[in-house]
């Protein structure tokens, strides 16, 4: 099947591995299965929600021209995590709002991704906030919609 979805993820993986001021932040590629200790992520292609459904992303295509391009409009899941030790809900929240802005800032810099007829912006976004025994919890969702052609 041809969708752009797979190189549009790992360009995302990419420019946030690349990215100095995420140097604590671990940056994932999907969920992960990991032992790590980390108060702060960024996860591309996944919710954050353990119990949740696991969706990564959605798309839509069609055919243009003749049928010898595909048009798709895709959105991507991308999850700023911050947990703390206290209960700072305040400073939680300004947290995950700067990890995600370094996406906005990647796709205000560049909505191609550097990709070959793509273009992507943050279309959307959701608060999750909580407080546990472990501390204040929030997670920042982003939706990553664009369109690109196969």
């Amino acid at each position: 099947m041809g969708s752009r979805v797979p190189e549009v993820i790992e360009a995302l993986v990419a420019l946030g591995q690349a990215d100095s001021l995420l140097e604590d932040v671990v940056v994932a590629d999907g969920p992960q299965v990991t032992d790590s200790a980390a108060q702060e992520w960024l996860v591309i292609g996944f919710d954050g929600d353990p119990s949740g459904d696991f969706e990564a992303a959605e798309s839509i295509g069609g055919w243009t021209g003749l049928g010898t391009r595909r048009d798709e409009t895709f959105q991507i899941t991308v999850a700023a995590i911050v947990n703390r030790g206290d209960t700072d809900i305040v400073a939680a929240r300004r947290r995950a709002y700067e990890i995600a802005a370094r996406v906005e800032a990647w796709l205000t810099a560049r909505p191609t991704l550097g990709l070959r007829s793509v273009e992507a912006a943050i279309g959307a976004t959701r608060l999750v906030q909580d407080q546990t025994e472990q501390g204040a919890h929030a997670r920042l969702l982003l939706t990553v919609a664009g369109s690109a052609f196969t």
